[in-house]
């Protein structure tokens, strides 16, 4: 394809606010450059980057443990580039029991946990939870995770099957998202199949030249703004300073503004060293008529 020979650079920014709430609950992870990070030998290849997004709550261990945790989870799984989806699974699974078992972690804190793995032109989305990954594409949003709310319809399925039940979109009448790490007080046994899920959807992309930035945000971010005013504003902050974390900033004022209930944290991925370039609308210099010949 016309685009093979894309190479990816990855260069991110970030930006966390308490907002209205009284405890800062978000944690959130940006690794530029992931054999640097890991050491030359981990074998991961280059271009590689890894970034994530975790919204607490009942405190914060649950979110700071799976912040420090979740990559050293993903390495351990990792054997090879076809065992990706797999390793990113594992990790999920590795964290949330790690976090059933923990001695010195409230059990009762948890957390949601949106994961971006770049390998190559490899983009993986891993999510559990209400936060929502989109892609900018030439100006375009793609959402690349749903968020798990209990009223979503494939959630609220899945919740009554296992025997859970949703009061007014809150799962058992205890919580607003439908799959988290932690909230052992909710989980019970290990090994036992919940109404509240661990197990992220995974989501592959290959990135091309029209893929332009990547936004991970919370739902206090998405609770007030759509996935494409977003893009749109990330794309018109890039052109204009081609600076991911001012980008971030702006997201999370735009959100304030729009008087957001949550915590905040965003971050934006871009995907090259250039700022976007405008968009060109093909120009006709036909001026468009209705002819005779057109109308039978």
């Amino acid at each position: 394809s016309k685009d093979s020979g894309f190479v990816p650079a990855f260069r991110s920014g970030s930006c966390s606010e308490i907002g209205p709430k009284a405890y800062m609950e978000d944690e959130y992870i940006c690794v530029d450059n992931l054999s640097e990070h890991l050491g030359k030998a981990s074998g991961f290849p280059s271009p590689g980057a890894f970034y994530g997004v975790f919204d607490g709550h009942g405190g914060t261990d649950a979110a700071t443990f799976t912040k420090k945790n979740i990559l050293k989870f993903i390495v351990q799984g990792f054997e090879s580039p076809d065992g990706v989806k797999r390793a990113l699974r594992n990790a999920f699974a590795k964290a949330d029991h790690a976090l059933a078992d923990a001695k010195n972690l409230d059990p009762s804190s948890g957390t949601t946990a949106l994961t971006a793995l770049m390998l190559g032109r490899s983009l993986i989305i891993a999510n559990a939870g209400d936060s929502r990954a989109v892609l900018g594409k030439r100006g375009r949003a793609i959402e690349l995770s749903k968020d798990h709310k209990p009223n979503s319809t494939s959630e609220r399925l899945r919740i009554e099957k296992l025997g859970g039940m949703i009061y007014d979109g809150y799962l058992n009448g205890q919580l607003s998202v439908a799959r988290a790490l932690g909230d052992w007080h909710i989980k019970g046994q290990k090994g036992s199949e919940c109404p509240l899920s661990s197990e992220p959807e995974v989501e592959e992309t290959t990135l091309t030249e029209e893929d332009e930035f990547l936004i991970m945000g919370c739902d206090g971010l998405w609770d007030v703004m759509s996935s494409q005013y977003a893009v749109t504003i990330v794309r018109k902050e890039l052109m204009a300073h081609n600076d991911p974390e001012r980008c971030c900033r702006e997201l999370v004022k735009e959100a304030l503004k729009r008087n957001t209930c949550d915590n905040l944290t965003v971050v934006v991925i871009c995907f090259s060293a250039d700022p976007p370039v405008p968009i060109q609308v093909p120009k006709t210099n036909k001026r468009r008529s209705i002819s005779a010949e057109g109308l039978d």
